[in-house]
């Protein structure tokens, strides 16, 4: 059974920085393209990021690019997204799941996601 185990969410003022993690487990985790999804309350998920199966390649929603950038470390199982200049209308659960297609947005599993909140 796939896991995906995010962190690294909270409380953060306009113009902050968080950096997000995601453990993922029950899959081989090389040669999955992974990728971030948000959901802000009362909207649809989102993706925000793409990386592929490599690493060498990212793709990113325009509403963030410019201010968040994936990796992934495929030795430890995890896929970071770190985040700059965040701005209130960032606030939302963010998770991640396995898929190569931006416009394949999953909601996610129960109690999966960590929650960023960028007010002041």
């Amino acid at each position: 059974q796939v896991q995906f185990v995010e962190s690294g969410g909270g409380l953060v003022q306009p113009g902050g920085s968080l950096n997000l993690s995601c453990v993922v487990s029950g899959l081989t985790f090389t040669g999955f393209p992974m990728k971030w999804v948000r959901q802000a309350p009362g909207e649809g998920p989102e993706v925000i990021s793409l990386i592929n199966s490599t690493g060498d390649s990212a793709k990113y929603a325009d509403s963030v690019k410019g201010r968040f950038t994936v990796s992934r470390d495929d030795a430890k199982k995890i896929i970071y997204l770190q985040m700059n200049n965040l701005k209130p209308e960032d606030t939302a659960l963010y998770y991640c799941k396995t898929g190569g297609n931006m416009q394949i947005a999953v909601p996610p599993n129960p109690g999966q996601g960590t929650q960023v909140t960028v007010s002041s």
